[in-house]
């Protein structure tokens, strides 16, 4: 009976929230996004081509653990599944069309670090972030403070939330416990690193710098020997992507799923595995290091979307289009035989976890910021109840109302960081 009346009051809400989604996921979203994308690569020099010139320019510390966080937040489970949605629906051109976006992100991640790196300079750790530039740069506290409420929204939502559920479905595919089960075992784990240290930024920073190098090897290891073994047409692969990336079906599908990797089917607004290049939300934890000099920062951003699209999804769309499958369970278990599907549920697994504390960061500052109080220890238990959430609410509801929030982010920094760097002239 409670089952009931709960679908019953869960289906109208979801119409809602698809509703508003195709709203603000529309053309000018889309017109936004690609329209910034151009100008920050023109103004920043083409920076997709400067990066090794910028990486190692300076002296900075707590480099690794800040790059390491950020690349833990955008490294969520899309880069495993996200690429076959594309492909499903824009065939193999749709990767051409990610690689494109990817560099288009690239210039929107090293301005917003930039900015926020130079507004950062003059306060302390715990003031800095996309509110402090929204603030200070634009004089309208307001404005940062809604960016601020958004933001926590997508930390709970999408950095936790979508991410638990993710890990969920994939435990329990492949063992006999529940999902409930698996969320809550996810929540503990969760706990143990963030109350590991009295700032959640220290203690992601440290468990981030440990299992993200690996995770990164562990996976792109695992692409690249299924396709040594497998002994796949990797050149026959690329030339799929060339030839099909100017059809008709290549752009419909990725466009879409270029700039969010993240099922093509519903668009651009599926933004929630992405490399969230332009939201802002890696400022937030890369505040906490100290990169010398901002362009610095800037460029180890930009790196790191190149990392998490043009490397980790590349991986995965060979994979995919070599074993002929949108599968990627069923790619591995080709190569791998019933390790395959093991295999992809680690992968899974690791990426889940290092999103759910990456993100972590930021939804502490994010509230510190609203209430103007150090309110961590609280967050932390918010989050870690999210967290554990996400193996009982649906996966649809959960991704609904994650896209809202992730549109209501770009809507205001995208605009905000491009008035920037027109007055900075940079």
């Amino acid at each position: 009976m409670i089952f009931h009346i709960y679908r019953k009051s869960v289906m109208p809400m979801n119409t809602l929230i698809e509703t508003a989604n195709s709203l603000l996921w529309g053309r000018f979203t889309v017109a936004l996004i690609l329209c910034c994308g151009i100008y920050h690569t023109v103004k920043s020099g083409f920076i997709q081509l400067k990066l090794p010139k910028h990486l190692f320019s300076s002296d900075g510390k707590n480099r690794l653990g800040a790059v390491t966080s950020a690349l833990a937040a955008s490294l969520g489970t899309g880069n495993i599944t996200g690429c076959a949605a594309a492909i499903a629906a824009g065939g193999a051109g749709a990767v051409f069309w990610m690689w494109l976006s990817a560099l288009g992100g690239m210039a929107l991640a090293y301005s917003e670090n930039r900015i926020g790196a130079e507004f950062g300079e003059k306060y302390p750790k715990s003031a800095r972030g996309p509110m402090l530039y929204i603030e200070k740069g634009m004089g309208a506290k307001w404005l940062a403070s809604a960016y601020a409420v958004c933001c926590l929204g997508a930390a709970i939502f999408m950095g936790s939330m979508s991410q638990s559920g993710a890990l969920s479905d994939a435990l329990s595919a492949q063992t006999p416990l529940p999902r409930y089960i698996c969320s809550l075992a996810a929540a503990v784990v969760t706990a143990a690193v963030l109350f590991s240290s009295d700032r959640a930024a220290e203690g992601v920073m440290k468990f981030s710098a440990r299992i993200v190098p690996v995770m990164g090897l562990l996976y792109v290891g695992g692409c690249i020997g299924l396709l040594i073994i497998s002994k796949c047409d990797v050149s026959g692969a690329f030339a799929d992507i060339f030839s099909q990336a100017f059809s008709l079906k290549a752009a419909a599908g990725g466009a879409a799923g270029i700039t969010v990797k993240k099922a093509v089917s519903v668009g651009l607004r599926r933004g929630i595995f992405s490399n969230e290049a332009g939201m802002g939300s890696s400022v937030l934890v890369h505040s906490e290091a100290d990169f010398g000099e901002p362009q610095s920062a800037g460029a180890w951003a930009a790196f790191e979307v190149f990392l998490d699209t043009i490397v980790c999804c590349t991986l995965t769309a060979l994979v995919i289009i070599c074993c002929k499958t949108n599968d990627i369970t069923a790619a591995f278990s080709y190569g791998f035989g019933r390790w395959g599907g093991g295999f992809v549920c680690l992968c899974i697994c690791m990426f889940a976890l290092a999103s759910v504390l990456g993100w972590s960061c930021y939804g502490e500052k994010c509230l510190c910021y609203i209430t103007g109080k150090h309110c961590g220890k609280w967050c932390r238990l918010v989050f870690c109840l999210a967290c554990a959430a996400g193996g009982f609410i649906a996966t649809e509801s959960v991704f609904g109302i994650s896209d809202l929030f992730n549109c209501l982010l770009m809507i205001i920094n995208l605009p905000v960081i491009t008035v920037l760097t027109m007055r900075s002239g940079k």
